[in-house]
């Protein structure tokens, strides 16, 4: 799994970094984005729908948000 941190970063950077990051990599890698944006909860899923790829989760944590996406 690759990590993406988005830590920090407003909208829309976490999803910019995710597809920088998604790049080049095969079908069925996933990736996870670390964001304190609470946009990227709702950003990175719908990045998903519009590419094709698969949402996995999304978890919460006094940190922030870590959303996990498979390459399709």
């Amino acid at each position: 799994m690759t990590l993406v941190d988005a830590r920090g970063l407003r909208c829309p950077l976490p999803v910019i970094r995710l597809a920088a990051a998604a790049k080049g990599l095969p079908a069925g890698t996933e990736l996870t984005v670390l964001s304190t944006d609470p946009a990227a909860k709702l950003d990175v899923p719908a990045w998903c729908r519009m590419r094709g790829h698969e949402h996995v989760a999304t978890v919460e944590d006094e940190d922030g948000w870590a959303v996990t996406v498979r390459l399709h």
